[in-house]
């Protein structure tokens, strides 16, 4: 009988190997397009707001140096009376009570605004955007309409000095109205919302790590707040000091309605001068020194923050 041949072994196939390909020359890096694109898009708005801010401050600085005719009209020319008017004690002191209580808006909007935006930012869980948007909607409404409500809030017989004369925190002879307390008032609740939001954002960018290393280093969660979230939240801060100081310095309704005569700002000045005096020019002399406080305060901003990005930058 015929033996049976051993199994024979499966034969190796070569393992295949890839093509060769020629090496290909890397592809040509073409120019990014895209900030040469967004530079076009704000081109337009750009130059309508450029266009428009240049045309009214050149209108006003030369209205500055004109005159009045014997009926009160406006006349242009190269006087400079209006200029040297400004040196009066009378509109220096209210230069002086418009920049104390923009600043005074300032720390009590920072005082105010710091708890809101950390409670929100750090432990509003899912509600942060409901509770920034119940904080920024009342705002939609007409400022002065605000302002009105907000008259009647603290007037004589209103809610809050009811309820404070019931607790025997107040008396018959408490006011709030037609006090610089109450102008501070009307100021911080018509520009707070624009303290809150550079905070917020401020926070909702901070670690949250630096906190409870703080809490490690400090103890305290008021040390820690001070000496760690500060600090952390200056950029917001400074942001928010500058979009409420701004417009606080130019504010006239506030001290209209729930100020007096020795309550008045710059800004009751201004619109005196141009509807009830009849003197454009002195009211376009005040506009300018007006501007040019403000463009100081904003000066010192834009430095600081310039200091702040390189410091963050080494």
């Amino acid at each position: 009988m015929p033996q049976d041949s051993p199994p024979r072994a499966p034969r190796k196939t070569p393992p295949r190997t890839a093509p060769r390909t020629a090496p290909q020359s890397p592809a040509p890096v073409r120019p990014h397009k895209q900030p040469r694109l967004w530079t076009w898009l704000l081109l337009p708005g750009t130059l309508w707001m450029s266009g428009f801010l240049v045309a009214s401050l050149l209108l006003v600085a030369t209205l500055a140096l004109g005159t009045t005719d014997p009926l009160g009209n406006p006349r242009f020319g190269l006087n400079f009376d209006n200029l040297a008017a400004l040196a009066d004690a009378a509109y220096s002191t209210v230069l002086l009570r418009s920049l104390g209580y923009a600043l005074i808006t300032c720390l009590v909007c920072l005082a105010v605004a710091y708890p809101v935006a950390y409670v929100i930012a750090l432990h509003g869980g899912r509600f942060k955007n409901l509770l920034i948007a119940a904080i920024v909607v009342p705002f939609f409404a007409n400022y002065l309409v605000r302002m009105y409500g907000w008259s009647v809030v603290l007037s004589d017989d209103g809610p809050l000095l009811k309820a404070l004369r019931a607790i025997g925190i107040a008396d018959g002879d408490t006011k709030i109205l037609q006090t610089g307390a109450g102008v501070i008032a009307g100021l911080v609740y018509g520009f707070v919302v624009f303290m809150i939001i550079p905070l917020y954002a401020a926070m909702e960018r901070m670690d949250t790590s630096l906190i409870e290393a703080g809490r490690d280093l400090y103890g305290g969660p008021l040390r820690t707040f001070l000496f760690v979230t500060v600090p952390a939240t200056r950029q917001g801060a400074a942001a928010g000091c500058v979009l409420v100081f701004l417009p606080a310095m130019g504010d006239f309704v506030s001290a209209q309605l729930m100020g007096g005569p020795d309550q008045i700002m710059i800004g009751n000045l201004i619109q005196d001068k141009f509807f009830q005096g009849q003197n454009w020019p002195l009211g376009s002399a005040l506009t300018m020194l007006l501007m040019a406080v403000l463009f100081v305060g904003m000066l010192g901003y834009l430095r600081r923050t310039r200091k702040d990005e390189a410091e963050a930058a080494r």
